[in-house]
Parts: structure tokens; C-alpha cells; sequence
């Protein structure tokens, strides 16, 4: 078979010849100018980390040219070796590998750079501001070649997209391991990452950026969805259902581009803000949001006008989120349900604006005045949470949507505690997505078609949907609502047109749910029935995967909230029991040295050795995490992990025991 470019240039690697200068395109968005944080020492460090990467006969040109790229953008990022070829997850077949697991990691990481995908391409940025799938062009060739020619005996170390190197292990190995941002503790503050970032040898992998994992927005949306779904069930008293409800939000860049179009699908309406045009205008283009607006008062027009029609629509206001909820406030318009999916993770470099400023004034003085622009998204901050409370006062329901809002709105010191001083507003983890959904262990599964081939997505749609109406048939009635909303997630999935970049859909399943799905997509891969390799995965955002306490362990109340064991056992117990890859993260949702979450992805080739290492590994991905929930005394989870137990006589589950309170109140 004759080799094609593309194939060459994988197996290549970083290129003997220098390939020529590359412009900024500014078709693509790109990631803000960072700031000037290294010594002039540090500097100089920062250029001989990167030059490691190249024979020293190219020095003299590329040393001129990386210092440049770090005075002018705070990183080095060797644009001049982004490939020519175009970037997006091709059919497997057409990588070159000796492993076929191998080249469904390839096809992984190119979905995760595709700019239909990404947030900011070129600078390898795949979503919330700084998820990073490599710090720099050279790590990305680089890992490439080393997949084009890694076997199944072989294991890919990564350090924080530094490609360590292959390594002998054996078939049941992983093929790849991934840590992000794995610093030592007492380094862990946003000043730090930055530090480490500027000087090449850390990067923040967000959640699915730097696993490999991420689906576009889709990957999302049905979690989205649900919550929208049942925070309308919250404040639907007289059981009129949601038709028609305000939902009022913000973010269209990464994963936040997700809330109109899941807002759409609970038959809402919608407002989000974004300040960033191209986010807006790129969701629009999409599909993802129906109509722009960067007039405030046109905005919320529309949203009331389709509100009296009872007619599901999403509006995107081109403009600052406060400069919203102030009108709102002032126009003394009820708003059902309000939240946030600004990257507020990352709130000093681009991940939340201050109001009063264009885009570009706020970029510039992230570049050149931090200070000052820490000082101004403190002082909106404090507007925001005003203008929330007023709403809030006269009947809003508003929920933190895991993107440290609360956190950093009280570093700022707004006005967003109670008595007690205990947040005012509840996570949605701790209202909704966790005692509905994690605690009995439904979770975003998602997979990919790495045939690329919308027909095996329709088909994986139709073999879900059948295996999950026969599991809801004998579904205990503590689980039914989730059965029910996720039969109509995916009998819905094909006309919402989630699909962006990969052949790709998420569901929220369970152990038993996930389980069965994934083996019965192996026994079509194995009968002809799809036509290639499935790829399996998830977000970190699930039962097991992340410890969080202001997220994902948010409704964990036993104390362990800040512990980590949960999510590094998982990776650990994922590697050992099957996966293709694993990964774990420090940061991700909620900012770096806040989150330590772990990631998995497996290629089902229709092979018995394939059912083996699913039945295993996502037994153990799902019931580590209610183990841990059920530990901590949530009862969700005792009854999830008991019904687990009766399933499978191997696992057997340590179960807390209840305390009398009137005795420890006597005692304390």
C-alpha cells in the first residue's frame, strides 16, 4: 500500500529541514498573551528547555525566534513547526501504526486539536482557556511518531505532554500514560502554573484536553441537559412542567457552548453571554445557539417574547455577563434559574472578563498590567454576585455550576455568603448531579466511531438505545428517572446535531448500563455490524474519576472532600485493568490545586480479549466511586453499591454504619 503525506509526516517526527515561518492565522481564535512572569534567569531557562527538542545546528535560528514568541505571547509554542496538513480525527485506518490501539490514541488527540473542536488550535489549547493537549508543536510531532511506531509491547510515558518515551511493557499494559500539572503540593497556585508553564516543563490538562478525551461541546451537553432538567423540576411546584422557563448563563468557548443547546433540548429559553465574538459567532455557525445579540436589552426581548410563545430558543448577548444580570435587575425581569460556565478556574489569564472593557482591552492588560485586571475581575465579581442576589431575592434559582464561581467570588470578597460562612448558592453537584446521578453511578460514558462514519455512529445510537430500554424494564424505581431521561437523550441524539469534529456521543450510564453497551458494541464491531474499532471514554467528571470539593465531591460530607485517594486509585486501577490509556491531572473544572482527576480511554477491536478488559476495568471505573460515596454515608450510594454487590459475589464492599446524633450531641 503506497504511503500517503499525511502518513509521511507522522512518521517523520520534528523534521530534519526546517520547515518556514508560519504567520498568526487569524482565522482561528487564539489564547491570550500571558504574563511576564520569569526572571531574566528564567528566561534563558525556559529557551534551553525548549531548544532540547532540536539539533544544535538549528539554534542560531530557532533561539532568536522562541525568545521572541516568549517576550511577545508569556510561552514558547514553535508555531513555525504546526503541520501543513489539515488537522481533524481521521478513520483510523488511515494512520500509520503497528498498533491498532495506537492509532486510535492518534485519531484521539487530533479530535482534541481540530479547530472545529479546539479553543485556541494553534496554541494546542483544546478548551477552558488553558487545557492543554501539549505545551508546544515539537511535543505533538513528536508523540505522534513515537505512536507510528510503538507496539503492543510497548507503553508511551507523558509528562505533561512531554513525550518521556516508549517503554517495554506487555499487551495488557496501557498503551500510554498521561499526567498533567502533577506538581509537588506547596507549588500548586495559579502563579505557579504559570510559572511552570512559561518555563515548558508543566501544563494544565484541564479535564478530557490532555486525556485525549474531548468530544467538542457535545461531551457536555447531555450532562447539561440533566441538570437544566431537574433544576426545573426543583422549582416546578405545581407540576406545570419547564416549557418556557428563563435560563440566563454564561460562556460559548469550550465546554460552556454547550447551555443553549442543552437548554434547547429541555425546551427552555435561553440567554448566555460571551464576550469573546468569535466563540459566539463560531457557536452560532454550529448550531449550538439560535440568534446573536449585542444589545442588551434586544437580548432579553427576544428571550421574553419567546417565553410568552412557550418556544424553546437560545439568544447569545455578545457582551459582559454583568452588564445582563444588571439589566435584568433593573428591568425587574423574573429569571427562573441562573447560573455561570465562565473558565473562572483560570480567572487572571482570559478565563473571565471584567466589565467596562472591550475583548481586546481586557487581553491587553492580562499582557501588560495584571494587576490591574486581577483588581477589575475582583470588582466584577462583586457587581455579578449583587445582581444575583437581587434576582435570586425575588425567586431565581441559582446554582454554581462547578466552574469556581463561588470560590472566586468570595476570594473577592463579594457578598456571597451566609451565616455560617458557608456559600449562599449551592454547586449543582451538591443539589443535583450527585445525589441524582453519582451516587448511584451514572456518569458521562462516551465513545467514538474510528471508522469516522456518521452511519456506525446511527447504528452505536440504535444498540444503546436497545440495551438500555431492556435494563429500564427491570430498573428498580430509584433509578427510573434517570433511565427515562437517558432513552430520550439518545433516541434524540441524531436530529439535536450534537456531532462536532469525531464521530462521537456521550450517554450518562451507569455500571450495568455501561457494561452492557460496550460489550454489545464489540460483539457489532465483531459480527461486521460497525465497520472499525470503537473508542471508549469519559469525562473526569463522573462518579470515580475526580475529587473535587467544590465540584465533583462537593456532596461529599464526611470530611474527605479535600482528599485524593478516590481519583488516583482509579487511575491506578484502570491501568491494570484493561484500559488503552489512562491519565490523571491536577486541575481541571475548577483550576489548578483545587482537583486531582483521572481520565481513561479503550479501543474495543471485537475481540474476546476486548470484553475481558471492559467487563473488568468499567466494573472497577464506576464502583470506586460509589464505594468512596457510599463510605461517606451518602444513602444513594449505600443502595447503588449493595445492589452491586448482590450483581457480582467478588466485590465486597467495607459499608459505614450510622451514628446517633443525640449521643454525639450530648458529647459535644
Amino acid at each position: 500500500m503506497q504511503i500517503t503525506d499525511f502518513q509521511k509526516s507522522i512518521i517523520s517526527g520534528i523534521p530534519e529541514i526546517l520547515p518556514a515561518p508560519k504567520p498568526l492565522d487569524s482565522a482561528v481564535s487564539h489564547a491570550p498573551v500571558r504574563k511576564d512572569i520569569l526572571t531574566p534567569e528564567e528566561k534563558k531557562l525556559a529557551l534551553r528547555n525548549a531548544l532540547r527538542y532540536f539539533a544544535p545546528e538549528h539554534h542560531a535560528v530557532l533561539a532568536p525566534e522562541f525568545a521572541g514568541e516568549l517576550l511577545k505571547y508569556g510561552r514558547i509554542y514553535m508555531y513555525r513547526f504546526r503541520p501543513e496538513y489539515k488537522m481533524y480525527a481521521r478513520p483510523i485506518s488511515e494512520y500509520p501504526a503497528k498498533s491498532q490501539q495506537a492509532a486510535g490514541i492518534m485519531l484521539m488527540i487530533q479530535n482534541n486539536l481540530d479547530p472545529a473542536v479546539a479553543q485556541h488550535p494553534h496554541e494546542l489549547i483544546t478548551y477552558g482557556g488553558n487545557g492543554a493537549v501539549f505545551q508546544n508543536w515539537a511535543q505533538y510531532l513528536l508523540t505522534m511518531k513515537y505512536l507510528s511506531e510503538m507496539t503492543d509491547e510497548q507503553t508511551l510515558v507523558m509528562y505533561s505532554g512531554h513525550p518521556m518515551g516508549l517503554y517495554p511493557s506487555h499487551k495488557d499494559a496501557p498503551r500510554v500514560v498521561v499526567t498533567n500539572g502533577m506538581v509537588i503540593p506547596n507549588y500548586s497556585k495559579p502563579d505557579d502554573w504559570e510559572k511552570f508553564n512559561a518555563l515548558g516543563v508543566s501544563q494544565y490538562g484541564q479535564m478530557t484536553a490532555g486525556s485525549y478525551m474531548y468530544i467538542g461541546p457535545q461531551g457536555i451537553v447531555h450532562g447539561t441537559t440533566i441538570t437544566v432538567l431537574n433544576a426545573g423540576r426543583k422549582i416546578d411546584k405545581n407540576g406545570q412542567g419547564i416549557s418556557g422557563r428563563l435560563f440566563v448563563t454564561s460562556g460559548l468557548g469550550g465546554m460552556s457552548g454547550a447551555q443553549p443547546k442543552a437548554g434547547n433540548i429541555a425546551g427552555i429559553v435561553t440567554i448566555c453571554a460571551e464576550v469573546n465574538p468569535h466563540a459566539a459567532h463560531k457557536r452560532h455557525s454550529q448550531g449550538w445557539v439560535d440568534e446573536i445579540s449585542d444589545k442588551v436589552d434586544t437580548a432579553i426581548d427576544l428571550a421574553l417574547r419567546y417565553q410568552s410563545e412557550k418556544k424553546a430558543r437560545s439568544i447569545a448577548y455578545l457582551g459582559n455577563i454583568v452588564d445582563l444580570w444588571e439589566r435584568l435587575a433593573e428591568r425587574n425581569i423574573h429569571v427562573d434559574m441562573g447560573s455561570d460556565q465562565t473558565s473562572l478556574h483560570n480567572p487572571w489569564a482570559g478565563g473571565y472578563y471584567p466589565a467596562g472593557l472591550t475583548y481586546e482591552q481586557s487581553n491587553e492588560l492580562i499582557a501588560h498590567n495584571p494587576d490591574e485586571f486581577k483588581a477589575q475581575v475582583q470588582a466584577t465579581l462583586r457587581r455579578h454576585v449583587a445582581a444575583v442576589n437581587t434576582l435570586s431575592a425575588r425567586g431565581m434559582y441559582f446554582f454554581d455550576y462547578g466552574n469556581a464561581f463561588l470560590l472566586e467570588s468570595g476570594r473577592a470578597g463579594a457578598d456571597i455568603f451566609k451565616e455560617g460562612g458557608k456559600f449562599r448558592y449551592p454547586s449543582y453537584v451538591q443539589d443535583i448531579m450527585g445525589p441524582m446521578c453519582f451516587d448511584y453511578g451514572f456518569g458521562p460514558f462516551r465513545w467514538v466511531c474510528s471508522s469516522g462514519k456518521p452511519e456506525d455512529l446511527d447504528t452505536t445510537d440504535r444498540i444503546a438505545m436497545e440495551v438500555l430500554e431492556e435494563i429500564s424494564a427491570t430498573s428498580p424505581v430509584e433509578i427510573s428517572q434517570q433511565m427515562k431521561d437517558n432513552i430520550k437523550w439518545i433516541r434524540g441524539a441524531k436530529e439535536n446535531r450534537l456531532v462536532v469534529g469525531s464521530q462521537a456521543r456521550i450517554l450518562y450510564a451507569d455500571c450495568e448500563g455501561r457494561t452492557k453497551i460496550a460489550s454489545a458494541f464489540n460483539k457489532a464491531i465483531a459480527a461486521g455490524i460497525i465497520s472499525a474499532p470503537v473508542v471508549l471514554g469519559r469525562d473526569h467528571h463522573d462518579v470515580s474519576g475526580t475529587d473535587s470539593p467544590f465540584r465533583e465531591t462537593s456532596n461529599i460530607y464526611d470530611g474527605s472532600s479535600f482528599t485524593a485517594d478516590m481519583a488516583i486509585q482509579n487511575v491506578i486501577g484502570d491501568s491494570f485493568r484493561g484500559a488503552t490509556w489512562v491519565s490523571i491531572h491536577n486541575g481541571g473544572g475548577v483550576g489548578w490545586g483545587e482537583v486531582i482527576n483521572g481520565g481513561f480511554g479503550m479501543l474495543l477491536d471485537g475481540s474476546a480479549d476486548s470484553d475481558r478488559r471492559l467487563r473488568s476495568m468499567l466494573h472497577w471505573d464506576v464502583n470506586n466511586g460509589i464505594s468512596r460515596r457510599s463510605w461517606a454515608r451518602n444513602e444513594e450510594a449505600i443502595f447503588a453499591i449493595k445492589r452491586a454487590m448482590e450483581a457480582e459475589p467478588l466485590l465486597k464492599v467495607t459499608l459505614p454504619n450510622f451514628a446517633d446524633e443525640k449521643l454525639i450531641d450530648r458529647l459535644f
